[in-house]
């Protein structure tokens, strides 16, 4: 095997091993998403009991929801972060030694239609959707506590 071969070969490695990794952040999402989904429907078939000390249960899973919307948010930050440093820089850099570039080409058209347009990507949109439920899930944290104090 010459070195152009060897270098093929790894550079097929390399983005075999991205999409494999970009499979793995989305399954991450489908669980967080699923988790808050069994998280809802469990506040709202529990939402008159009462646990210890009278804290209700919308209080005590509002502030398991917040907890997961912080974490699913780290989550999609840091995939999205390896995946641009850490595999994407090690494909550009294999990709200078051969006749394309294709994910440079893709990066590079990505990067220009975020610039142009105002759109949102895919991992904009679950970063977003973080923010939003954990925005609820403090709403109603607050509310239940402010509740909880002034009764």
């Amino acid at each position: 095997m010459n070195s152009e071969e060897i270098l093929f070969q790894q550079y097929k490695l390399y983005t075999e091993q991205k999409e494999k990794f970009v499979d793995r952040s989305f399954n991450s999402n489908k669980f967080y998403l699923l988790l808050i989904l069994a998280l809802i429907l469990t506040m709202y078939l529990t939402k008159d009991y009462s646990f210890i000390y009278g804290l209700s249960s919308i209080l005590v899973f509002s502030a398991i929801g917040i907890t997961i919307c912080f974490l699913w948010w780290i989550n999609v930050d840091s995939y999205n972060l390896l995946i641009k440093i850490k595999l994407s820089k090690v494909i550009e850099e294999i990709e200078k030694k051969l006749p394309i570039q294709p994910y440079t080409q893709e990066f590079l058209a990505i990067k220009d239609f975020k610039k142009n347009k105002r759109e949102f990507l895919f991992a904009d949109i679950q970063k977003l959707l973080a923010i939003i439920l954990l925005l609820l899930f403090s709403l109603l944290f607050i509310y239940e506590f402010l509740s909880l104090i002034l009764t």
